[in-house]
């Protein structure tokens, strides 16, 4: 039996390799959404549901579906799924695992020609990371029918909007509130995801059950100074952006290293306006993402941090525009859901350990509609969102093992 793990574990990483090598650049793994290395991609990925017999779509927004129906037409549906867009110099793992997971489970259930009390459908989400328009949860949104309309308008770097990009690679903006799910045919969601994080590594426990998913603000702040020759301005005299970013910079590490209780904060990105050696910046625009499973210390945080950006600004004479980007509450994954993959952890032979997601995921729309849950995978060292993202062989053959025993219990129990 343990052969068979290995077997169906090798024929995943056969195709996350294959799959990794359509990419926008050379050095890691660049798909973000709508571009030609994200349709070649998803070309790929369809292909290989096709090829296991299941009827497959591409919706409006441009996630790739597929379903393996019960006998049952009147049954409810439940979810596989992941996404299959990266960051920017993105790992291989990340998402993509959680698709070719699915499809795995799917192709086994096909094998053993398995009668369904449910129906399944297997979902590759379009855009989960959110990096072209700055917005996650695209593709769930769709499905879950919380997608906002207005999001239509937004632009990208090049002032593509997202209604123009859908359209130039084969969408439907006028059918998406049609691509939904209606909450009342969801039996639940599940998702396999690598952990991001280093607690399975350090305990060398291949899987995890998630119990939660933290919560996010997302802010894009600039702070608009004048620009003045490197010089002649009198340090006294100086409307320096760049310094007031920075000491925000480290005004909000401080302020997460302080008040932790699983509160993180990051400014990942800094962009300085008409940047060079002698020119005092004049604008300086940052980001910054705040996470945490308790909502009143994400708010706490970021009311903290916005008033000191207004004092400091203030105090060094420059002026701050601050903008809200995302504000997702915490989730809790389904208590019921949970007891089943607790279970199956248990009955394949592992240690049950319970962790927070502090990445976010698709399962955090998903759950304002259905029971959700996800399994977590061990990853190296707990890197990810880097080429060295990496799961070992042995790893996800137990998480297989594990998915198809919760899957069994699901069968059972409905």
């Amino acid at each position: 039996m343990q052969h068979e793990y290995t077997a169906r574990a090798e024929q995943i990483m056969r195709r996350i390799q294959e799959l990794a090598a359509i990419s926008e650049d050379a050095d890691g793994v660049t798909r973000t959404f709508g571009t030609p290395a994200f349709l070649e991609g998803r070309a790929l990925v369809q292909s290989w549901f096709e090829a296991a017999g299941l009827p497959t779509r591409v919706d409006g927004i441009g996630n790739l579906r597929a379903r393996l129906e019960s006998p049952n037409r009147d049954a409810k549906t439940f979810v596989l799924a992941s996404h299959i867009d990266t960051v920017v110099n993105a790992g291989k793992f990340d998402g993509p695992l959680g698709v070719l997971m699915g499809l795995d489970l799917l192709e086994n259930l096909i094998a053993q020609k398995a009668e369904l009390p449910f129906h399944i459908e297997l979902i590759a989400f379009s855009d989960e990371e959110g990096v072209r328009f700055h917005t996650t949860y695209l593709g769930s949104q769709v499905v879950t029918g919380a997608f906002d309309h207005a999001l239509l308008a937004r632009c990208d770097e090049a002032g593509i909007s997202l209604g123009q990009a859908l359209e130039a690679m084969g969408g439907n903006a006028s059918q998406l509130s049609l691509d939904a799910i209606p909450a009342a045919e969801w039996l639940g969601y599940f998702e396999l995801h690598i952990e991001q994080g280093p607690v399975l590594w350090e305990r060398n426990v291949p899987v995890a059950l998630v119990t939660a998913i933290a919560g996010q603000q997302r802010v894009e702040l600039t702070f608009t100074g004048m620009a003045g020759h490197a010089g002649t301005v009198p340090m006294a005299m100086r409307q320096d952006a760049l310094c007031a970013a920075a000491e925000f910079v480290l005004i909000a590490e401080q302020f997460a290293q302080v008040h932790g209780r699983g509160l993180v904060a990051t400014v990942g990105k800094l962009v300085i306006s008409h940047a060079a050696s002698n020119v005092i910046p004049g604008a300086v625009t940052c980001s910054l993402d705040l996470r945490s499973p308790d909502e009143q210390a994400l708010t706490q945080a970021y009311d903290f941090l916005r008033s000191h950006a207004e004092a400091l600004a203030l105090q060094r004479n420059v002026k701050l525009s601050w903008q809200l980007i995302q504000h997702t509450a915490p989730v809790a994954c389904d208590s019921a859901l949970n007891s089943l993959l607790a279970r199956a952890i248990a009955e394949t032979g592992y240690e049950t350990i319970a962790l927070v997601s502090g990445a976010g995921h698709d399962a955090v729309p998903v759950s304002f509609v259905a029971p959700a849950t996800m399994l977590f995978i061990r990853c190296y060292k707990g890197i990810s969102h880097n080429p060295l993202e990496d799961v070992e062989l042995p790893d996800l053959a137990a998480a297989i093992a594990v998915a198809d025993r919760f899957v069994s219990e699901l069968k059972i129990k409905n």
